[in-house]
């Protein structure tokens, strides 16, 4: 029978592995199917259908190697650049400068932030409708312009890099306080912001307003534990516990913001916008209670961050510090100036109803605090801002 075969196939081997196979099928389904009335033939015939698969497993071999070595690419691969993260590689590449600054950052925030249109368009003071808008015609510019989507280069990411710090900044807002749903607070953006400030700080250490950022986000994040009550209300920063502050993250924060004041007193150039807030955020968890808050030396710095940044919402930010060193009149009157850009922005109205709360208003605060609630998605937010509208004395 080996002979036979080897004739047939012309591969001795391969006609004694046939064989062996044959017999060791018959070891295995004779005790179970009886004998065949001819088990020479048997065999013979069973030989041959094993040889003649191992025929075309052999033929296949070959044409599978070389698939392989197709799959298997031996170039080197391409460089990544100087951005190593998946994910931050992509923001930088998102943030393309054929694009405007806002249209950029709303892109980037749409497809890599998992913000929905909605959200950004809160984080912009903009209808929701508006920003759909914007970022079609970013996708459509992209499209019909042909701008490549390619690895960042050292060059672009400096070239990028307000867009990109942007990004993670609004991340970061949309994570400590929701703009809407069920949950008050969305930690997983937060610690994904948190987590690309750091890698941002790596890769630029002696970048002013990288180190400004992650230090901004710290001294936030390490409030969170005591931003919602238990009963699911916000509680604002005055009332908080600070003894349930991360102490760590405050350390870790006011470290970064003494080497940026150190590094501005070298001469590098006067603070940016981050470091600036991060300033006001280092002054709030610096003091034991908040009646011990150096309310002048926050006021001061908002005027140099004005100065820099004269936006409607730094103003209001402002007039909050202001009321505390010159009190709610004062105070109020600067509100009032920026009722026209801030209208639709649900925290200028509850800054507002405080502001004339305080000042004895309390009709007029009744209908601030409604306009609040109408514009707040926050379930928190809203709880605080119902709070405290009932307690008004009417």
């Amino acid at each position: 029978m080996v002979a036979g075969l080897a004739r047939r196939f012309g591969d001795l081997g391969l006609a004694e592995d046939a064989t062996a196979e044959a017999f060791v099928t018959a070891v295995e389904r004779w005790p179970r199917d009886g004998v065949p009335p001819n088990p020479g033939a048997w065999l013979t015939t069973t030989a041959t259908r094993k040889a003649i698969d191992r025929l075309r497993r052999e033929s296949h071999r070959d044409a599978k190697h070389q698939a392989a070595l197709m799959v298997r690419d031996g170039s080197p691969p391409e460089p990544m650049g100087p951005v190593e993260d998946d994910r931050l590689r992509l923001v930088f590449t998102c943030c393309h400068p054929a694009l405007s600054m806002e249209a950029r950052v709303a892109l980037t925030l749409r497809m890599l932030g998992g913000l929905t249109v909605a959200e950004i368009a809160h984080a912009f003071l903009v209808p929701e409708t508006t920003m759909a808008q914007r970022i079609t015609r970013a996708k459509t510019k992209i499209r019909v312009a042909h701008i490549p989507y390619r690895v960042p280069s050292a060059a672009d990411v400096r070239e990028r890099l307000a867009g990109v710090l942007a990004v993670v900044y609004l991340i970061f807002n949309e994570g400590y306080l929701a703009t809407a749903g069920d949950d008050p607070v969305r930690a997983e953006l937060s610690d994904e912001a948190v987590r690309l400030g750091r890698l941002l700080h790596t890769l630029l250490p002696d970048e002013g307003e990288v180190t400004g950022l992650l230090a901004l986000m710290l001294l936030i994040d390490a409030r969170r534990t005591a931003r919602v009550s238990r009963i699911g209300e916000l509680v604002t920063l005055e009332d908080q516990d600070r003894s349930a502050w991360s102490r760590t993250l405050i350390a870790e924060g006011h470290l970064l913001v003494r080497e940026r004041i150190a590094a501005v007193a070298a001469g590098e150039g006067g603070p940016g916008r981050y470091q600036l807030l991060a300033a006001i955020n280092a002054v709030h968890t610096d003091a034991p209670s908040a009646r011990d808050t150096d309310w002048s030396q926050i006021v001061a710095l908002y005027d140099r961050l004005v100065g820099l940044d004269a936006s409607p919402i730094v103003r209001l930010n402002r007039a909050i510090a202001v009321a505390e060193v010159d009190g709610p009149d004062v105070a109020l009157a600067e509100v009032d100036r920026l009722g026209g850009a801030l209208d639709g922005y649900h925290a200028y109205h509850a800054a507002r109803a405080d502001l004339l709360r305080r000042v004895g208003r309390s009709r007029d605060a009744r209908a601030a605090y409604d306009r609040a609630l109408q514009l707040a998605g926050n379930p928190a937010e809203r709880a605080y801002l119902t709070r405290r509208r009932d307690q008004l004395v009417s």
